[in-house]
């Protein structure tokens, strides 16, 4: 962690935390999900750094340490492409390899398809990209899926608005541990899921909890109840497009609760994925959860650093 060094840069009026490592002309840069921040990355920024790659993991607009935009309610994923654009520009990066997680893996590939002579290659962990069209999994999930209720307006603030960050942040990791959709009964919130006596995922320590709680503190989750979920609502659709012909690896693991969301188990293993992403590697881990850059920062580091020296 020593060797990761931090700074800000002004894109786009906002000052944004950069999170950096090594300092090769190959760029890695990592792109967060919920809940999480830079600090998500530190295994693989390590890693990749010390195989003599540069890394940056910025954090994204409203999360961390970085500014929130004047109107959080407005903000969208096209905000979140254009932020990445405007740091390749002002860091003068010419094009760089992309490694997202979660709702970061939609932002790596709306950044492939509008800009694809920026990237050498995009890993996405967990999250495949999608087909075109709106992203309507909560008509087919119970009225208490963890989605359907955060986005409803005034519900996540009044569920997250009686614990403190960290203890938000803590029972989040805990339930997207699982390999089971988060689902509350009629009668809960989606924090009564998990009680004060359930432990943390054993790769995830207290440290770990205490830098999260510390940034979300600071950072509050105006900005991230809005992107990803509130703005997947507000008639978001993934881009049409024909094919992302860049080289491309999914890491998934195999206990990863965004498998039981419908159809997205047969989207990826029947291949139908690859229509979109012909040059698409498809790397299981059986016993991967939906944090498995924390869970097996060794075996992901492996993936993702085969994956880039075969495509330097």
């Amino acid at each position: 962690m020593d060797q990761i060094e931090h700074k800000f840069i002004k894109v786009q009026g906002l000052n944004l935390h950069i999170a950096e490592a090594g300092a090769d002309a190959h760029v890695v840069v990592f792109l967060h999900g919920f809940p999480e921040i830079w600090y998500s990355w530190r295994h693989q920024m390590v890693g990749v750094a010390t195989a003599g790659f540069r890394a940056i993991a910025p954090d994204c607009r409203g999360y961390g340490l970085s500014d929130p935009p004047a109107e959080p309610e407005k903000t969208s994923f096209q905000d979140m492409v254009d932020d990445l654009l405007a740091i390749l520009d002002h860091l003068g990066l010419a094009k760089v390899f992309l490694v997202a997680k979660d709702f970061g893996a939609l932002t790596a590939y709306m950044f492939a398809i509008q800009h694809q002579e920026r990237v050498s290659g995009v890993i996405t962990l967990g999250v495949p990209i999608l087909p075109p069209g709106p992203i309507e999994f909560h008509k087919y999930l119970p009225e208490g899926f963890y989605i359907s209720r955060w986005q409803e307006p005034g519900r996540a603030e009044a569920d997250f608005g009686r614990l403190d960050a960290k203890t938000v942040v803590r029972n989040i990791y805990i339930l997207f541990s699982r390999s089971e959709i988060p689902i509350a009964p009629e009668n809960k919130e989606i924090m009564d899921l998990v009680s004060d006596s359930t432990p943390l995922p054993p790769w995830f320590t207290e440290e770990d909890l205490a830098a999260y709680g510390a940034l979300y503190e600071k950072s509050g989750f105006r900005t991230a109840l809005q992107v990803p979920y509130r703005t997947l609502r507000e008639n978001f659709s993934t881009p049409e497009v024909t094919a992302v012909k860049v080289p491309a690896l999914l890491i998934m693991g195999d206990k990863d609760y965004f498998l039981k969301f419908p159809g997205i188990e047969d989207y990826i293993r029947s291949g139908k994925a690859k229509d979109l992403v012909p040059n698409l590697e498809i790397m299981h881990l059986p016993e991967g959860s939906h944090f498995v850059q924390e869970q097996s920062p060794e075996e992901v580091n492996q993936l993702i650093l085969t994956f880039l020296n075969k495509h330097v």
